[in-house]
């Protein structure tokens, strides 16, 4: 019988070097997200955020990225989810993509903002109809009697908003700006290429090696 302590798996697939990485770690990850999609990963845009609460208590969850550029990180949310709580406490958390056919990882850690009103307007316009629905129907991370009462939630506004519901004052994006960006290449041995990327005061980026 297989034990938890006999699952392993030895990593090939690929390296990483400091010196052939790109001087810019969001062109590193852009250059990274685009093989992911080329190899027609399922969801390569899934990542999970880890944020911690006003006790210190951590807490993680799954969320789509949904813009990246030179500013950083960009997903949306319900402003008032415990997600939302906990950045409103700390506004400090943490991202990790993992690509695990392509035996890679990303680790993002940094400070979030919320994005612009436009910019929040702009993406909710862009969801499909019952998302947009959804958002106003949903106390996400409250709790909930029943299934029933959800989608009575949304009957009544999906009847109150028709086809046009607007942005909820509580829902929108947050984009985390990076300090550190980690690229993990796995390798034999368990010996794994670690790249770090760290902001310095500047703004411009210092590239190091990691041990594994």
């Amino acid at each position: 019988m297989t034990t938890l302590a006999d699952l392993r798996k030895d990593y090939a697939c690929g390296s990483l070097d400091e010196t052939s990485v790109d001087a810019d770690p969001i062109r590193q990850f852009e250059a990274w997200f685009k093989q992911a999609l080329d190899a027609r990963l399922p969801e390569p845009n899934t990542m999970t955020l880890a944020t911690v609460d006003a006790r210190g208590y951590p807490s993680a969850r799954i969320v789509l990225i949904k813009g990246v550029d030179e500013r950083g990180f960009v997903f949306f949310t319900n402003y008032e989810s415990r997600k939302g709580q906990d950045l409103a406490a700390n506004p400090h958390a943490s991202l990790l993509f993992y690509w695990i056919e392509l035996e890679r990882q990303v680790r993002i850690e940094g400070t979030v903002v919320k994005t612009s009103a436009e910019e929040s307007d702009a993406y909710f316009n862009s969801r499909p109809l019952g998302s947009r629905v959804g958002a106003w129907a949903s106390d996400q991370s409250r709790p909930l009697a029943s299934r029933a009462l959800l989608e009575a939630r949304e009957q009544s506004f999906s009847e109150r908003f028709g086809e046009n519901p607007p942005r909820p004052p509580h829902w929108g994006g947050y984009r985390l700006v990076p300090e550190t960006i980690e690229f993990w290449q796995g390798r034999p041995s368990r010996l794994h290429d670690r790249i770090l990327y760290t902001r310095q005061s500047t703004g411009a980026w210092r590239i190091s090696r990691l041990s594994p």
